[in-house]
């Protein structure tokens, strides 16, 4: 995006400092990479930082609306509300693609945002070893509103453990150690303390939850969850320790309604100019005439499952008349092509990480994640055969 910029760092870049990075971060933590890294970050300018800083912020308005949990009621399937939710969510992610408008200006416009913990630990980490192993011009950072890693740390400590100790708090998901961005789970176990457990690996004694710590009975008073109901509910050959949807004696961090509410559910309540415009499915009196201008979504889904680019009324017609409020539809954006790879260009989506510790009254911009693509899909498994592509991070100018 910054032409002197992105030319000093593709000449500087071998193969070899590629390497020592991936290595770097594996020895930080003893574990393997189990997704791909790009070979670079990205770097922002000024300008559209600024936009980025503006398209959050009106989705963060909506999110503090005082009736945003009455809009969102619809968005929680019934047998997977929980008991006990928080006046807030304590993590946003909300994921911009980065297009050109009229003027050809760079613009963010929304493709997703989630009321769930990313990889908040991974992203610093990443952002720390391109530092240590490739030249980050002065003047660039990767926090936006933390003035420096500590800082950084201890907003993270204040919204995972929220003043519990370490034992207390148990990063909780399905089969973690085969998770595929599970190194994240033990950047923060190395952070923090909070180590990753599996649901089947919990019990409860009344209305109180415990683990297995190095052989002693621990009680859980807080979850760090990244258990998503949607893939639970397509585990086979899995047995919960306990039912995460009854009134239990434990704190979440993050609580599994905002998963539902903050979501593609949330998208058509939304207004402005970085949102495209969206619409439930069931909204529709008919098939749109201009149906290779949309994108057909599931609401209740995750990293791109069940979307369709290329629509067709015979898509839109084998969905059920009940089931179309749980689809819905949205106007393409077109990725800009605007990261000079060595062997091409590469298409960008910058995430925005806020962080929203209990009883704050706004959220910080923490952070950010970003996915360069070549393909059709940004997701990093739709990615593998490419270089130049993955999981990196955005360093944005000040």
């Amino acid at each position: 995006m910054i032409k002197e910029i992105r030319e000093r760092y593709n000449a500087g870049f071998t193969k070899e400092k590629y390497q020592q990075f991936l290595k770097g971060i594996e020895d930080e933590v003893n574990k393997e990479i189990l997704f791909r890294v790009a070979e670079t970050p990205v770097f922002v300018p000024a300008v559209l930082k600024q936009r980025l800083i503006e398209a959050g912020k009106s989705i963060i308005d909506v999110v503090k609306r005082p009736d945003i949990k009455a809009i969102t009621e619809g968005a929680i399937p019934d047998h997977l509300r929980v008991p006990n939710e928080d006046a807030h969510p304590l993590f946003l992610c909300v994921d911009f693609a980065i297009c050109r408008d009229e003027q050809g200006e760079l613009i963010p416009q929304l493709i997703e945002f989630q009321g769930f913990p990313s990889l908040f630990g991974w992203q610093a980490l990443v952002a720390d070893m391109f530092r240590k192993h490739f030249e980050i011009p002065k003047g660039f950072e990767f926090l936006i509103e933390c003035e420096d890693h500590q800082a950084y740390l201890n907003l993270l400590s204040r919204a995972i453990l929220a003043g519990h100790r370490k034992e207390e708090v148990v990063l909780l998901e399905i089969r973690p150690e085969i998770q595929k961005t599970n190194i994240d789970f033990y950047v923060i176990e190395k952070w923090l303390g909070v180590r990753p457990v599996c649901l089947s690996k919990i019990w409860a004694e009344g209305n109180q939850i415990f683990y297995d710590r190095d052989g002693v009975k621990t009680r859980i008073k807080r979850f760090y969850n990244r258990v998503i109901f949607d893939d639970l509910e397509k585990q086979e050959d899995f047995t919960p320790g306990v039912d995460l949807t009854q009134p239990w004696d434990v704190e979440w961090a993050e609580h599994p309604n905002w998963f539902f509410r903050l979501s593609k559910y949330t998208m058509p309540f939304l207004n402005s100019p970085f949102v495209p415009q969206t619409k439930f499915l069931s909204d529709f009196d008919s098939i749109p005439q201009d149906l290779d201008q949309w994108v057909l979504k599931p609401l209740f889904s995750f990293s791109g499952q069940g979307v369709i680019f290329d629509v067709s009324a015979a898509d839109i017609e084998a969905i059920p008349a009940a089931e179309r409020k749980d689809y819905i539809m949205q106007r393409k954006v077109v990725y800009e092509p605007v990261i000079q790879a060595p062997n091409g260009l590469v298409k960008c989506e910058i995430r925005l990480m806020y962080i929203w510790p209990p009883g704050d009254e706004n959220p910080v911009l923490a952070a950010n994640l970003t996915r360069l693509s070549k393909g059709v899909m940004i997701g990093v498994r739709y990615n593998e055969d490419h270089d130049w592509v993955g999981g990196t991070v955005s360093f944005l100018e000040r």
